[in-house]
């Protein structure tokens, strides 16, 4: 991977202890009041995606494997199954995490599987299987805040998405700590630009600039 990408500062953000306690107080509000908890990037963000996949209706079908990183509460998935999806698997770290994602989606009455999983360990993502669509929306940036060898983290990130990836499925990243041009460098080893999701943009100082970027990316095959 290159140098060139310059790390970002570390931050609770990228350790676990984070979002277990963030995700234990989530249960317990989904339990009290009935809120899903928060939607990351926003259900704009969430929904550009969804109907930019839904816009591939030739080249991914119904029933194609769909795997969301870092699910969280798992309402992409939730969104994905009401869109007729029925694939789909959500994976995190994070025990509480996953916790909160089976109960909203048991009482969606929706079938979803969700998994306890160490994006960082090989053995556990290779016992995934593979998959025609890879999603991931704030994980890569929660990796890249982990307060001691964020560099690592990302590199055993990008090898375990290489690995998940079929050789002919979409990798769709959004990000709001790296533009465009930082995400193509850091993943040009494994990943060939295909698109980049149209996202709102801002005007200062005369220059141009995205809040978020969501962009898509093709496996490369050795």
């Amino acid at each position: 991977m290159s140098g060139k990408v310059e790390e970002l500062e570390g931050s609770e953000l990228g350790t676990k202890d984070y979002w277990e306690s963030s995700y234990s107080r989530e249960i317990n509000n989904y339990r009290d009041h009935g809120d899903v908890g928060e939607v990351w990037f926003d259900e704009d963000s969430q929904n550009r995606i969804i109907t930019w996949l839904a816009r591939l209706e030739d080249e991914i079908r119904a029933e194609d494997a769909i795997i969301d990183l870092g699910c969280g509460n798992g309402m992409m998935l939730i969104e994905l199954a009401r869109e007729g999806y029925s694939n789909l698997t959500g994976i995190d770290y994070s025990p509480k995490a996953i916790e909160l994602a089976k109960a909203i989606c048991r009482d969606q009455d929706l079938s979803i599987e969700y998994r306890v999983v160490d994006l960082m360990s090989e053995s556990e993502t290779t016992a995934l299987g593979q998959f025609k669509v890879v999603h991931d929306k704030g994980t890569y940036d929660a990796i890249s805040l982990h307060p001691e060898d964020s560099k690592t983290m990302r590199g055993l990130y990008i090898a375990s998405v290489h690995r998940l990836l079929r050789d002919d499925g979409i990798f769709v990243l959004t990000s709001c700590n790296w533009t465009e041009s930082e995400l193509v460098k850091s993943f040009e080893e494994s990943f060939n630009l295909r698109t980049v999701i149209p996202t709102p943009t801002f005007k200062f100082g005369g220059k141009v600039g995205s809040v978020v970027t969501s962009i898509v990316f093709t496996k490369k095959i050795a």
